[in-house]
């Protein structure tokens, strides 16, 4: 008896009822329609005339533009940029080493991520780029 058969057993034992929905005989939903619109006054308004309020109110809002985040454009020339292009390399070296222990089969040393580089990286970008930031959002 392996694990899946036993959990199936268990499973099974449980004794979960499937919902299963039946549909109303026909009779009895013609009645129902034809009862629902006597109850309701004529003077009553039907349900679908908020839902047309709300759909008009919402091409306002999608109007409005969206101002572009200059943030990430700037933290990217950064990383590329002179100042930052030691922390790059180590990032860029570390990404190979990765890519050829996760592409070789027989690799059997210790396994590596580049958190550590990429960490180094993102603080030299963002300390390169904050000031540049506070000048383009004044």
């Amino acid at each position: 008896m392996g694990l899946s058969d036993l959990f199936a057993d268990v499973i099974s034992s449980l004794g979960f009822a499937e919902a299963q929905a039946e549909a109303p005989p026909a009779e009895e939903t013609q009645d129902n329609t034809s009862a629902e619109a006597e109850e309701k006054p004529a003077d009553e308004q039907p349900a679908e005339e908020p839902a047309e309020e709300e759909e008009e109110s919402e091409p306002e809002e999608e109007e409005e533009e969206e101002v572009e985040d200059v943030k990430p454009k700037l933290e990217e020339e950064c990383a590329n940029s002179s100042q930052c292009a030691p922390f790059k390399h180590h990032f860029d070296e570390c990404v190979e080493r990765v890519t050829k222990q996760q592409e070789d089969p027989d690799y059997k040393g210790p396994k590596e991520d580049c958190v550590e580089e990429f960490f180094h990286l993102q603080h030299c970008a963002t300390q390169c780029a904050a000031p540049k930031l506070w000048k383009a959002l004044k």
